[in-house]
């Protein structure tokens, strides 16, 4: 049991149960959210401490659902008072009647968490130490270093949730994240390159001896690369995606189409397709909120649905969507542990955690070997998505030609570009190097932003459209 946040507000449980019995009368689910939240920040930018920040949070979110309408109210102060108020704004939507109950999430004894503090460890003094540290390393690393960048990210998050007829359902939430990024010129061309990693665990593995100069090598790495880097070739290539956080495009670009209210609205690009072949054999892709310590993984949702492992596209073909409790319920489908929220003042929706695609039988080189003029994509950074359409742009941040399948020069400038479901079927090798990313994901989704996982093996995908800026 974490942390009971009744007690620590001086809220009866009991008066507050039937506050939320009487809000939710007719509605067809709902629940009270009460969240505690602590949360540290350091950026050391330009050889000196840039900012440091600490924040302590409390609120509740008290919600109601009736068919497709859902009524939110939420407040900082909880207490008694404000729960009332809270309860008389979201009770409109049940009045007048009889709501079909959906049935209360099964409990969990599972905890993927312990009652983990990641701020109280180290003490500040010995972080912002730790970031100068950092940056003398980085720069003596290579006299080209023009500039670094690190931040340091914590927080600890506990949720209680109380839903009708006094369920009680809790979790506790730590997270960390751990950032370099450095700038080297030569002349007048100046690159960047960045590393990150984190999890639900304390700082001690991202921080210790060995580990951070890594990361700062790795980061430093990376901007040399660009720094010798040719410009990107654009037109028709087959492309080679690297394992891990390449993830990050089957995220976007077909993640986010096979959340359940996309389908539901039929706004997705896979909407109506469930059991059809929707990516080539061999392509198996799931959403898995259960991997101890990972960025995405919860022990339980906002709603209190315990975290699954979702398949959502089973040997190509389209078997599942991610739900909350609402659009499951409209879909006539089964909650999948994907109901979250950004905090306590805003409202559910389903949402990816770790959303991976599983590995193959092909080996890493063999895929590579079968190109003879393409590109090898390792890294990615930002890009766009339209779901109702599929089609997405993403930029590379670390990638090479592809020669007779071999790695030859680094480009920069390459554009991904392509539509989802499509470049689904385009997939002619899946590696068998599955891996994850090393945790610094954070997804928005309508002005909401929660942190989530990608992860995937090697894989070839042929014929794909590559904007670059080669003249």
């Amino acid at each position: 049991m974490s942390e009971d946040l009744f007690e620590r507000h001086g809220l009866d449980a009991a008066r507050a149960g039937g506050i939320v019995d009487d809000a939710l009368n007719g509605s067809d689910d709902g629940e009270l959210f009460v969240e505690h939240r602590t949360s540290e920040s350091l950026v050391f930018d330009d050889g000196r401490l840039k900012s440091a920040a600490f924040d302590v949070s409390d609120g509740f979110g008290l919600r109601a659902v009736a068919g497709e309408a859902v009524a939110v109210a939420h407040a900082s102060d909880v207490s008694e008072g404000a729960l009332r108020r809270a309860a008389d704004a979201v009770s409109i939507v049940g009045r007048g009647r009889e709501g079909n109950v959906d049935v209360a999430p099964q409990g969990t004894n599972r905890r993927l968490y312990g009652d983990i503090d990641p701020i109280a460890a180290p003490a500040f003094a010995d972080k912002a130490a730790l970031l100068a540290t950092m940056d003398a390393y980085a720069r003596a690393k290579d006299p080209r270093v023009r500039q670094v960048s690190i931040s340091l990210n914590a927080e600890r998050q506990i949720v209680n949730i109380l839903r009708a007829g006094g369920q009680r359902l809790d979790d506790i939430r730590p997270l960390v994240r751990f950032t370099v990024s450095v700038m080297v010129a030569d002349g007048d061309r100046r690159e960047t390159g960045s590393y990150g990693a984190g999890g639900r665990e304390p700082y001690a593995r991202f921080i210790a001896d060995g580990t951070w100069q890594a990361a700062v090598d790795e980061a430093l790495r990376r901007a040399l690369v660009n720094l010798d880097a040719a410009p990107a070739p654009a037109g028709t290539f087959d492309v080679v995606l690297g394992p891990g956080w390449p993830g990050i495009l089957l995220h976007e670009a077909v993640g986010h189409g096979l959340e359940g209210d996309f389908n539901r609205r039929k706004t997705s690009a896979f909407a109506g397709l469930m059991g059809e072949r929707v990516a080539s054999p061999g392509v198996t892709v799931v959403d898995d909120g259960t991997h101890p310590d990972r960025r995405g993984s919860l022990s339980i949702d906002d709603e209190g649905t315990p975290s699954h492992e979702t398949v959502l596209i089973e040997d190509g073909r389209l078997v599942g969507y991610m739900q909350d409790r609402q659009n499951a319920r409209l879909m006539g489908m089964v909650p999948t542990g994907n109901g979250r929220r950004q905090s306590y003042a805003h409202t559910i929706m389903p949402r990816m955690t770790n959303t991976i695609m599983r590995g193959g039988n092909a080996d890493p080189e063999e895929i590579r070997a079968g190109v003879k003029d393409g590109l090898y994509m390792v890294s990615f950074g930002g890009g766009q998505v339209d779901i109702t359409s599929g089609k997405f742009v993403f930029s590379s941040t670390e990638a090479y030609r592809l020669r007779d399948g071999k790695i030859c020069e680094p480009v920069r400038g390459a554009m991904l570009i392509g539509n989802g479901p499509d470049a689904l079927t385009r997939i002619t090798a899946v590696g068998n190097d599955m891996a994850l990313d090393h945790g610094i994901g954070t997804c928005g989704k309508q002005g909401q932003w929660v942190p989530v996982g990608v992860g995937q093996p090697t894989i070839r995908i042929n014929a794909m459209t590559v904007g670059g800026t080669e003249t």
